[in-house]
Formats: structure tokens, C-alpha cells, sequence
């Protein structure tokens, strides 16, 4: 029998846990089916769901019963560095503002060899804000984009 190596123990490590690894994604944004594509931002934060709790307790039995209420979601922020791909979002904006449509979308997770890992559907969004860092030219940092969407859920319930 032989035992295993330092380095072929790291090996099969790195391997097992190749692509799998959250620290390389990018999330791609498309809107209703692809005819408006956002590009590829680098933070999505606010993908959350909540259930409101209600409890029941029949007559003056010391049980009670706790039951499921309503679905509600956070608003999704995305942020990036400013690229080429904010002029693809000002045309969404612009055109969002003209129709007062909801959207339907999809954000995308894709790993580093870009494959899409995880898929969020999105129903019924739309923007509800958008803003860009101050330009500094004496500064190292980029000018960071921020886009943030109000919506009604991303669960697959057939209840909605």
C-alpha cells in the first residue's frame, strides 16, 4: 500500500474542486429572451426570498402550528467596473423608461471556463435605479456601475 503524497493529495484536491470554486464567476444578465444582453457583471447581491411565518393556536391547547404566509423577495443589485457593456444597459434604460414594461430575465452564473453554472429566472422586474461611481482621474480604482432591480420572484412556483 502506498500512502499518498503532499503534493499528489493537493493535486487531487485542486481537481475535485476545479470549476467548482464560486471565486471565478461572473453573472451574465439577458432580458426578455435575450433581445436585450447586459453583459457580464462582477457582484450580485439581494438574491434572497423570505416566508412570512404565521402561528396558529386552536382554542387554549399549549400546541401551536406554524404555517407558511407569504413570498417576498429583496431588490437584486449588480455592480461592476464601468466597460463598454454600460452603454448595452443606458439603451435598456432608455427604452424601459419609454414603455413602463416588466421584464422577464434571467441572471446567468458562469464559471471560468464559461460555462453557465446556476440560472436565476427572474419575473416581472425592472430597473428602480442605476448609478456610477465619480469619475477620479487621479484615483486607481475603475468607476464601479451599480444596477438595481425590483421583482416578483425568481422561484420556479406555479402559484404566481
Amino acid at each position: 500500500m502506498t500512502v499518498p503524497t503532499r503534493q499528489s493529495t493537493a493535486t487531487r484536491q485542486q481537481e475535485a474542486l476545479s470549476g467548482q470554486v464560486g471565486m471565478t464567476h461572473r453573472f451574465v444578465v439577458v432580458i426578455d429572451e435575450g433581445q436585450y444582453d447586459l453583459g457580464s457583471w462582477a457582484k450580485v447581491t439581494g438574491l434572497t426570498v423570505k416566508w412570512d411565518k404565521h402561528t396558529y393556536r386552536p382554542g387554549s391547547a399549549n400546541a401551536e402550528t406554524i404555517l407558511p404566509g407569504n413570498v417576498s423577495y429583496t431588490d437584486i443589485t449588480l455592480s461592476r467596473a464601468a466597460c463598454a457593456d454600460s452603454e448595452k444597459v443606458q439603451s435598456w434604460l432608455v427604452a424601459t423608461t419609454r414603455t413602463r414594461k416588466r421584464h422577464s430575465g434571467a441572471i446567468y452564473m458562469v464559471d471560468h471556463c464559461g460555462s453557465y453554472t446556476v440560472t436565476w429566472k427572474l419575473k416581472e422586474f425592472f430597473p428602480i435605479g442605476w448609478q456610477i461611481t465619480e469619475f477620479d482621474a487621479s484615483s486607481a480604482r475603475p468607476a464601479m456601475e451599480t444596477l438595481t432591480l425590483a421583482h416578483t420572484g425568481f422561484l420556479d412556483d406555479e402559484a404566481r
